[in-house]
């Protein structure tokens, strides 16, 4: 599809892919609510733009369009929103004028691949119904399973009540403190911790209906990796550590809201996860599943043995802080070799000497920002997206004007990366931001660092809402359908 090159140049160096993507003619757009998943991997691929719902620069990032406001909208998924901007007249004019290329999104369905195809654009991902089919937890677990991958002891099957669930647990052996999944959907919203009958009654009416995933309870750490699955072999990012349930920055118990990624301790489990990834991505190639994937994994803390979690078969959350690893301490974004799965191009390099050079970097992680509290308010002062500084006192202050994250030079800084802003109404479990800093937000026994908690404050402290009581206030979405934004 690149005009610019001969399409079966077989590329044999990292020197050879750098100059393959600066001189790329073919347009690649990234798809989404905000710029954040894939923000800064333009700095490294010509003709690399962003169309986006959220204005999260205010007009000023030179390659992020997003469409004039037309109304109020219902949103209840990425997906929603990714549909209404490949419908909205100024987005399809802008992708014509484009021409032919390919589109990155974190999520999509059947409906966005009809509209990719309408506007002559290729999506560079696996097709929504593989995607799906390897979303559910229940798969997940039997691929592992094919790939000789461990799950923390489980068992599968139905359960329409607590006798049923703890006949389960029994045959399998996995006690009565149990931790049961449904197959779709993000952890914190979708995992149920089941001690006892009243823990069964209080999500009896959705777990009833659903294939389970029941599995017995483990001291764990949880973390993440993202991979690329490539016809050579899988590349695996750095380990990052979840952060997870924190009242100060979600409202989901359980629920994702940041990660770790630094070096020091852990070497056998990182070995392990890196492999276990691997392994993964070679079994999810040959079942046809090409490209980026996150996986998540638990790390029994008694036992220090690894598990499989499950597998997120798209762009995920963890991708900027992957991207950040790669590109700048390993010289190659993890992006790139996605790219090179979906484009018309031959390459082959020696994978493992790609993945050494990823092994060391300095310590990295990221907030995202969701409303604690519980009412409807309409903002009114919204801090902007840029690099912010904090004095000894707490309190912030914006140093710099940037498009990214690269520039944050040392802990008292972060970047922050507005999602809402005046005019928009805050809720409940809404995306405010994003905050990128350099060292650790989370200690090793799983506590936010003062420091994180301070940068958490200080973020909220700048913004300025007043209620909303009119008859015509908008309903926050329900915790259990409401899809994140990233």
């Amino acid at each position: 599809m690149d005009r610019g090159r001969t399409a079966r140049t077989r590329l044999k160096s990292l020197s050879q892919i750098y100059a393959y993507f600066r001189q790329n003619h073919t347009p690649i757009t990234f798809l989404s609510p905000t710029p954040y998943n894939l923000l800064g991997l333009g700095r490294w691929i010509n003709k690399f733009e962003y169309i986006n719902f959220f204005d999260s620069f205010d007009g000023t990032h030179p390659k992020i369009t997003v469409p004039r406001e037309h109304g109020p909208h219902d949103f209840r998924s990425i997906e929603d929103v990714n549909n209404y901007l490949l419908r909205h007249k100024e987005v399809r004019a802008a992708l014509q004028q484009r021409g032919p290329g390919y589109l990155l999104l974190v999520m999509f369905d059947e409906e966005t691949e009809a509209l990719a195809r309408e506007l002559g654009q290729k999506i560079a991902l696996p097709p929504a119904r593989l995607r799906k089919h390897f979303d559910s937890k229940i798969t997940t677990t039997k691929l592992g399973n094919a790939a000789g991958i461990s799950s923390a002891p489980n068992t599968m099957g139905r359960a329409r009540s607590y006798a049923e669930l703890t006949k389960l647990a029994s045959t399998a052996r996995l006690g009565s403190d149990l931790v049961v999944q449904t197959p779709y959907g993000d952890s914190g919203r979708t995992t149920f911790f089941i001690r006892s009958e009243a823990d069964w009654k209080k999500h009896e009416d959705l777990l009833a209906k659903e294939e389970l995933k029941v599995m017995r309870r483990i001291n764990h750490l949880p973390g993440t990796v993202e991979a690329v699955a490539t016809r050579h072999g899988t590349l695996v990012g750095p380990l990052q550590t979840d952060i997870t349930g924190f009242a100060e920055v979600t409202p989901y118990k359980g629920g994702w809201c940041g990660n770790d990624v630094f070096t020091g301790g852990f070497e056998s489990e990182r070995k392990a996860v890196t492999k276990m990834a691997q392994k993964l991505g070679d079994q999810l190639y040959k079942e046809g599943y090409k490209g980026a994937f996150c996986m998540d994994f638990l790390i029994d803390t008694d036992t220090r043995k690894v598990y499989l979690g499950e597998i997120n078969p798209r762009v995920s959350g963890a991708s900027p802080m992957t991207n950040l690893i790669t590109s700048t301490y390993g010289g190659c974004p993890i992006y790139m070799f996605h790219l090179l799965e979906f484009m018309d191009v031959e390459w082959e390099l020696d994978l493992s000497k790609i993945q050494q050079r990823w092994a060391e970097f300095d310590n990295w992680s990221q907030l995202i920002l969701k409303y604690p509290v519980d009412r409807v308010e309409m903002i009114t002062k919204a801090p902007p997206s840029g690099i912010w500084r904090m004095d000894a006192k707490g309190e912030i202050s914006l140093v710099r004007k940037s498009i990214d994250w690269f520039l944050v030079s040392g802990e008292d800084e972060a970047f922050y990366l507005r999602v809402y802003t005046a005019g928009d109404y805050r809720y409940h479990g809404a995306d405010m931001g994003i905050l990128v800093s350099r060292g650790r937000f989370q200690t090793d026994d799983r506590k936010l660092t003062p420091r994180a908690l301070a940068w958490v404050e200080a973020i909220h402290r700048q913004f300025e809402a007043i209620p909303v009581s009119s008859p015509s206030q908008p309903v926050a979405p329900p915790l259990h359908t409401a899809n994140k934004m990233f």
